[in-house]
């Protein structure tokens, strides 16, 4: 299975730098569209979360971490470029030398650019809707959003690190099965694990974190500067996880099963035709 699985993101590395190749304004509305889907489920969790955390409500992590699946359900299912999932399913293309390592940067900065575009097109549309303008929903926003700006460093890598494990995890697992219902709760658990653990995710910071700026009025530790403060350790961990911890670790064990066994399996095109992530 590993190997077949390895395949898929073989097949998916190379269709990714295509699309790239092809038209960068498409696959960068792609990547927007993904920075909109994640940063949904941000205002999801939040809407749900904060009335629990008006009420101390000691459920409030498991509430929240329970809602955030529709985050990357939207992306899978939907069809967009996200740029955690591509650090590892890049990697893994640049690994088994089916796209250069060029082509591999230029799908990480493209995607990640474009989610960014996506998540404070939806940051600044929310705080012009009002829904988060006072009460319960922007008291956790504006606290949550604080926390994060003022974390360390040290801790905000480490957090990205193991955020983007489970997060490409999500994505490996989805690619393994074909059951549409085994994918919905294969992303569903791995989601919960990473919102209920406190972990970091760049893209969802994005649009959590824009909210925090655009809805600030007196809080001298959210800013700009707090933005990129969080976005940069935060990036950094979710590639080291996704592409070493996940990406590579899983091309080196496919690469023994496969010299162990002196053949390989063929990449199925269907699947790779209908995970796009």
């Amino acid at each position: 299975m590993i190997k077949t699985t390895v395949g898929v993101m073989e097949g998916l590395s190379v269709v990714k730098a295509e699309a790239l190749e092809k038209s960068i304004s498409r696959y960068f509305l792609l990547s927007m569209l993904a920075g909109i889907y994640v940063g949904l489920g941000i205002i999801l969790i939040f809407s749900v979360g904060g009335p629990l955390h008006a009420a101390g409500a000691p459920v409030l992590k498991l509430v929240m971490g329970a809602s955030f699946g529709v985050a990357l359900t939207l992306v899978i299912f939907a069809g967009s470029e996200l740029f955690t999932g591509n650090n590892m399913i890049m990697t893994i293309g640049s690994l088994s030398n089916k796209v250069s390592w060029g082509k591999t940067w230029a799908v990480w900065g493209v995607s990640y650019f474009g989610n960014l575009a996506g998540a404070l097109l939806l940051a600044y549309g929310m705080s012009l809707s009002g829904l988060i303008d006072q009460g319960p929903v922007q008291d956790l926003l504006l606290t949550v959003t604080a926390a994060k700006m003022s974390a360390p460093f040290m801790q905000l890598l480490i957090r990205g690190i193991l955020c983007n494990v489970l997060v490409c995890l999500a994505v490996w697992m989805s690619a393994a099965v074909k059951n549409e219902t085994a994918k919905l709760i294969l992303i569903f658990w791995c989601l919960f694990a990473f919102i209920g653990s406190g972990f970091e995710h760049s893209v969802a910071n994005m649009t959590l974190l824009g909210m925090g700026v655009f809805e600030n009025t007196s809080m001298t530790a959210i800013g700009w500067a707090g933005y990129v403060k969080n976005l940069v350790p935060v990036t950094i961990g979710n590639v080291i996880g996704g592409a070493v911890f996940v990406g590579a670790a899983y091309w080196y064990a496919a690469k023994g099963k496969e010299e162990a066994e002196g053949d390989s399996q063929d990449i199925s095109q269907e699947r790779v035709k209908v995970l796009s992530v």
